[in-house]
């Protein structure tokens, strides 16, 4: 038996319990699980509120972590094979959803910076189709997965980052060039924010990186539609952190505009560009040119780590 996070029926978060041992197979390889990061991936994921979700019960919590293989090796992984998870003294992964960790990146920056890092990294890479000189705004930047996409897209060549988001104080210290607060609870608010975009879309916005869905998204593609022009503008759908799962979007802001509307994610990216997406952003943090601040808990206060803020990354140490 192990000691791992259990969650008994969806929706429960999990606690602290014993589960059987993993055993290895001819295409799965054993982690010894050293730390792994509570996301709202890993959270969703392991509630069977995601649709990457398992939906049998009890398994182990957690999407992603790092640990050892058998020879010692570091490695992140991601995905464990049901009913396993990154709680654990130990999960259970196949093959080739393994990354050997550089050697100068630390266990708990590597738990925490990779799965909201690799987000912003794929979305820009693959389904943006992103060019070194291209302006980028990022619809959430004030989240842990949009202040990295910013420090991302400076890396990649952004010639100008624009950041929007709900907290005025926090948007003008995370490094873009320029930001757009927002108020979307009143008309007056969501009118104001479309107002405020209007010069951004009018200069020429390349690539949209959303990490909230709903009325703020709505705001923006209504911005970059009025705009006009023949440059286009590819709106990339990463998230729906503002909870809101659908917009009333009318197909005259698709057909009147340059505006190319893509989803990015486990199913729009495949496994081998979104392990690749991972295995760029470890080499960055690991010459310490993209940075996340993080908590540490032990798994026996899994309990109190699920209910933390996801801001500083609350990573679960296991060993």
């Amino acid at each position: 038996m192990i000691k791992a996070a259990i969650v008994k029926q969806a929706g429960i978060p999990p606690v602290l319990g014993q589960f059987p041992a993993p055993i290895e197979s001819a295409d799965k390889v054993i982690v010894n699980v050293s730390a792994a990061a509570l996301s709202k991936l890993s959270k969703f994921r392991s509630l069977g509120m995601h649709y990457s979700s398992e939906t049998n019960f009890p398994l182990v919590a957690g999407a992603d972590g790092v640990g050892t293989l058998a020879d010692g090796s570091r490695v992140y992984f991601a995905l464990p094979a049901a009913p396993y998870g990154s709680f654990a003294e130990q999960t259970i992964v196949e093959k080739n959803m393994i990354i050997h960790l550089p050697k100068e990146i630390d266990e708990i920056t590597a738990a925490a910076i990779t799965n909201p890092a690799m987000s912003s990294w794929a979305a820009l890479v693959y389904r943006a189709h992103f060019q070194s000189g291209q302006t980028v705004l990022i619809n959430g930047a004030t989240s842990e997965s949009g202040s990295l996409a910013i420090q991302i897209a400076k890396h990649l060549g952004a010639k100008k980052i624009i950041a929007t988001g709900r907290n005025h104080t926090k948007l003008q210290s995370i490094g873009a060039d320029e930001f757009v607060a927002f108020d979307m609870n009143t008309d007056n608010g969501k009118n104001a924010f479309e107002k405020a975009l209007e010069p951004a879309f009018a200069d020429g916005v390349d690539v949209v990186l959303d990490y909230l869905w709903g009325d703020s998204a709505f705001a923006i593609l209504s911005a970059a539609a009025k705009a006009g022009g023949s440059r286009p503008t590819r709106f990339v759908s990463i998230g729906t952190a503002s909870g809101q799962e659908s917009i009333n979007m009318p197909s005259s802001l698709l057909r009147a505009s340059t505006i190319e509307l893509v989803g990015s994610g486990g199913r729009s990216v495949s496994q081998l560009n979104m392990l690749s997406s991972a295995q760029s952003v470890l080499d960055l943090a690991s010459k310490g040119k993209i940075h996340i601040a993080t908590t540490t808990f032990s798994l026996e206060d899994i309990e109190i780590a699920w209910n933390a803020p996801l801001t500083p990354r609350p990573v679960i140490m296991i060993k």
